[in-house]
């Protein structure tokens, strides 16, 4: 049962957090070492040339003489009066514009939400039926993966083109009806249920092989009943995540708000945060923060509610995952790592750089992927950037699934960084770390690296609260077993694995967070062979050279399907799962574990 000391420690952690945040935001000018009133002289007076007189009168108009502390403490005792500021770049007050903003993105988000949901939905009906005809089978989960793996703003362009130009079957751009949020939604909830599917169906079929399920069956349950119990079962240890993947529509939506013209909060705080427009970024963030508290509250008080009676009276049921061979799961990431694999190597022996071939040529057998728009061989140029594009991103991949353990071991401290590390998209990461130590490779992973942790550290928290909540690990500390002992040999080995697929499954989404930071011009950059970059100077020429695309997104998923079907097969490995949660006691066989009849 939550306590009042830890509901105090979440909201100390969430309002630390957001006071952090905003603090970072408004201290952006002077961090990065250059004044932000030249920008602003530029954006309010065109004409006038930046004179020391015009830059000083700025700042003195502005208050930046005072510097950041006082600016801080007279935006935040405006809040208090309704008062979020007058934007530096248009002299106009912030909240009617934010909130015009939030209201696009919001309802942006539910047409999303409606997408992925049905997406998810679909790819769980397969572990449903085997688990209601037991007969398990094990999941490559390369459909998910390829999903999951395709970069929205290659979405948003694709569905641009075929289906508000070539069919015109939806506007290509704007913001006026109903109709023009399907495109940006599908761009947004392909990705979403691809993930949310991935993760639920597995703890679908890891709910079908609980104990409990038999006793079901023996006592008549049903196929409605028993899959209703198995979903309320599943879902707690993916709620979370469903609740970070609802956030993060609303903030992680720039590049498709952009694309499709939409004057949402992402957009906004885009131009906002690149015109160092202090007010505006930091009522933005303060708004995007109190939706995902929003949302945050909402997604653990529902898991609270299905997993509440279960954790306090010690008898939620010890998960036993399905036993399969791991020989027949091994042939698709063996295919897509083979494949991969060919083109890695037949790049490697090409010219990257080397602008030999007519522009935007078409494939053919000397050239197999085609030319770009500026005659460089695109196999050349996808197996160069496989080194770079997958290392940095498998790199990153390893520092948050350390941060994410580490951090979701203690929850409730960390519940506030967990959802303000979610709701701030790797773009504005980038901009803020770009802003202090300029643009780089290493400064783009160390943006992507500071937002990417929070749904694995997410993850760690559903898990862990899981597994301590088995009645032989309540049993443990009776029987004189010490904290370090249970952590160590009982819950991180009950975790680990799980969150080791998870963390690979989010291998292409990063590697596409870099991409997209080199390609506004805060990572690595031309004539660098990264793929983001390829992708972004092919999306001009989607329509007419779509072989431009092709290459790299094609690499992509291949790349996620590799990652994806490794970790699914290192999962089931029988030999392994005898010792999967460690040298645990047999499973306790009480009733039907806690949940409802």
């Amino acid at each position: 049962m939550t306590t009042v000391p830890a509901l105090v420690k979440v909201a100390a952690s969430r309002i630390l957090a957001l006071l952090g945040l905003v603090a970072l935001i408004g201290m952006m000018p002077w961090l990065s070492g250059r004044g932000a009133e030249y920008t602003i002289l530029r954006a309010r007076y065109s004409d006038r040339e930046p004179t020391p007189e015009a830059l000083a009168a700025v700042r003195a108009e502005l208050g930046l003489e005072q510097g950041p502390v006082s600016l801080l403490q007279s935006w935040g005792h405006g809040i208090f009066t309704g008062d979020l500021g007058t934007s530096w770049i248009s002299n106009t007050p912030v909240a009617p514009g934010i909130a015009a903003a939030l209201g696009v993105s919001v309802t942006l988000m539910v047409f999303a939400i409606a997408a992925a949901s049905l997406i998810a939905a679909l790819i769980c009906v397969p572990a449903v039926t085997e688990g209601l005809r037991q007969r398990p089978r094990p999941a490559s989960g390369a459909l998910s993966a390829a999903l999951t793996s395709l970069p929205e703003f290659l979405l948003a362009a694709v569905l641009l083109v075929v289906g508000g130009v070539w069919l015109q079957w939806f506007p290509p751009f704007g913001w006026n009806g109903a109709e023009y949020a399907v495109l940006p939604a599908l761009a947004l909830g392909i990705p979403a249920g691809g993930l949310m599917g991935l993760l639920l169906s597995d703890a679908i079929r890891a709910g079908f092989a609980e104990k409990w399920v038999a006793t079901w069956r023996t006592a008549g349950a049903g196929p409605l009943r028993l899959t209703a119990a198995v979903l309320r079962r599943a879902l707690p240890a993916v709620l979370p995540q469903i609740g970070l993947v609802l956030i993060g529509l609303t903030g992680g939506a720039v590049a498709v708000e952009k694309v499709y013209a939409i004057p949402g909060l992402g957009r906004t705080l885009l131009g906002a945060a690149g015109a160092q427009d202090i007010p505006t970024l930091q009522a933005g963030m303060l708004a995007l923060m109190g939706l995902a508290l929003l949302v945050g509250t909402l997604t653990t008080a529902a898991r609270h509610l299905l997993i509440g009676p279960a954790v306090r009276f010690g008898t939620l049921p010890l998960a036993e995952p399905p036993r399969f061979g791991s020989r027949r799961q091994l042939a698709v990431p063996a295919v897509a790592g083979g494949t991969l694999a060919l083109v890695t190597l037949a790049g490697l022996a090409r010219d990257p750089f080397a602008s030999a071939h007519p522009r935007l040529a078409a494939p053919t057998w000397s050239l197999p992927f085609g030319a770009d728009a500026s005659g460089r061989d695109l196999l050349a140029r996808v197996g160069h950037g496989a080194v770079g594009t997958l290392g940095t991103a498998l790199v990153v991949v390893l520092v948050c699934l350390a941060v994410g353990i580490a951090v979701g071991l203690f929850p409730l401290a960390a519940t506030g960084p967990l959802e303000v590390a979610n709701a701030a998209p790797p773009i504005l990461a980038g901009l803020v770390v770009a802003a202090v130590t300029g643009p780089s490779a290493h400064g783009a992973a160390l943006a992507v690296a500071a937002v990417s942790w929070a749904p694995l550290a997410a993850h760690t928290a559903a898990l862990a609260q899981e597994a301590r909540a088995q009645p032989y690990v309540q049993i443990l500390p009776v029987l004189g077993v010490g904290r370090a002992r249970i952590m160590l040999r009982y819950i991180l080995p009950a975790v680990l694995k799980p969150l080791l697929r998870h963390a690979m499954l989010r291998l292409p989404g990063i590697a596409l967070a870099l991409a997209a930071l080199g390609f506004l011009g805060l990572g690595p950059q031309q004539p660098s062979p990264e793929w983001g970059l390829i992708l972004a100077e092919g999306i001009s020429y989607v329509e007419r050279a779509p072989w431009a695309v092709l290459a790299p997104a094609s690499a992509l998923v291949l790349a996620s399907v590799l990652a994806v079907g490794l970790a699914g097969a290192g999962r089931i490995s029988p030999t392994a799962r005898q010792v999967e949660c460690g040298d645990r006691p047999p499973a306790s066989g009480k009733g039907n574990g806690g949940l409802p009849d």
